[in-house]
């Protein structure tokens, strides 16, 4: 058993020490308050403490001038707590990305956004009270130095979603728009790539030459659907019916939170035949542990990028742009049926693709040039001043 040290008193009341080798360890001892006592180290005499200086913190603790030892580190744990408990922009991420994880894996995405270019900046530590406008713009321009304003405004919308769901839930008041303004970059909404018959045929090539063939799969049946990155995610197998020709696409993916139907094309029932399923799995297109897949970058770039697509080109809402421009240009496709294809909710999202139909319908029109010009043969004054092309001879 290891042998007590002894107390050494000092010429002052409530001042000790205890002999450390050749050092010396100081200690006082006082009651702050009826009932308590408290003794507790001051310092080491080769840290430069002696019995005076410790008589003189002794008589500040007395007075209430300074804390004890434990009551500083009851502070310091309880502002910590404080601290952690603040609701910051930062914590407020957090909070809401928890919520959603059970039934949104793909928020851990928007995490690693958010942790590669909020968590990093100055706003992420402000509350949304302490927030002003110059702070959002500071952000703004930071990321467009690097991103397209189209990144730009994605990620600039997680402040204000992390801010909204504060406030949903009473974490925060919500802020003052006089002081806190949102200002998204302006970007082109009508925006819609398109790929040549050319580039086609590249693109199908390299999905041939792709080593993961389940995946060029998922990529050939957004091509022949149209269907959104979320919708080719969570399709299941139970949600196509073979037999009646029909895709369901569940509600609880969609954008619209509706469940909705689309045909099943004699292309996209090819794709799906060949598609290997996963053992144990109830997924089309499964990601890891056969779960539901979060993520398809990886596949998407290559195949982008052997067929020599530009970097602007997304890879997979791309081809849902693509699949619209090439229905609405056939001239078979009227818009209502397409934006039933395509699930939009509303005409207006539609009529982006409305200058490709009407193209489809002056060739239509030209057809009946063609007719008029073949039996006239050119020679009657109707077909002189009408602007249809002459029938060539055969």
């Amino acid at each position: 058993m290891a042998e007590r040290k002894k107390r050494i008193g000092t010429d002052y009341k409530g001042v000790f020490f205890y002999q450390d080798g050749s050092d010396k360890v100081f200690y006082i001892r006082y009651r702050p308050e009826p009932g308590k006592r408290i003794e507790e180290p001051v310092g080491r005499t080769t840290k430069g403490m002696t019995p005076a200086k410790a008589n003189l913190i002794l008589a500040d603790r007395v007075r209430g001038k300074e804390l004890s030892n434990q009551a500083r580190r009851e502070a310091a744990e309880a502002a910590k707590r404080e601290e952690d408990a603040k609701p910051t922009i930062a914590r407020l991420w957090a909070l809401y990305a928890e919520s959603l994880l059970k039934d949104k894996p793909s928020i851990r995405s928007d995490d690693y956004v958010f942790q590669k270019n909020i968590a990093t900046t100055s706003i992420a530590k402000k509350t949304p009270g302490e927030l002003v406008t110059l702070d959002l713009e500071r952000v703004k321009s930071g990321l467009l130095k690097t991103l397209s304003p189209q990144s730009t405004k994605y990620i600039m919308a997680f402040i204000r979603r992390a801010i909204n769901y504060g406030v949903r839930m009473g974490f925060c008041p919500r802020p003052d728009e006089s002081k806190l303004h949102f200002s998204f970059p302006k970007i082109d909404n009508l925006r819609t790539e398109n790929m040549s018959r050319d580039q086609m045929a590249d693109y199908l090539s390299a999905l041939d030459e792709e080593p993961d063939q389940n995946a060029a799969g998922l990529i050939r049946l957004a091509l022949s659907t149209g269907m959104r990155r979320g919708a080719l995610f969570a399709l299941k197998w139970e949600d196509i019916d073979f037999e009646n020709g029909f895709i369901v696409l569940q509600g609880e993916s969609a954008k619209s939170k509706k469940t909705e139907r689309i045909p099943l094309s004699v292309a996209a029932r090819l794709v799906l035949e060949r598609i290997e399923r996963t053992a144990g799995s109830p997924y089309v297109f499964p990601g890891r542990n056969r779960g539901k897949r979060t993520d398809f970058a990886r596949v998407s770039r290559r195949v982008r990028d052997k067929a020599g697509l530009g970097k602007d080109f997304r890879p997979l809402h791309g081809l849902r742009h693509t699949f619209a421009s090439w229905m609405a240009s056939t001239g078979a496709v009227d818009l209502y049926t397409l934006q039933k294809l395509l699930t939009h909710n509303s005409p207006q999202m539609t009529q982006r693709y409305a200058h490709l139909a009407d193209e489809a319908l002056k060739r239509a029109a030209a057809v009946a040039g063609d007719i008029f010009s073949d039996v006239a043969g050119g020679n009657s004054e109707t077909a002189k001043v009408l602007p249809f092309k002459k029938a060539s001879a055969e």
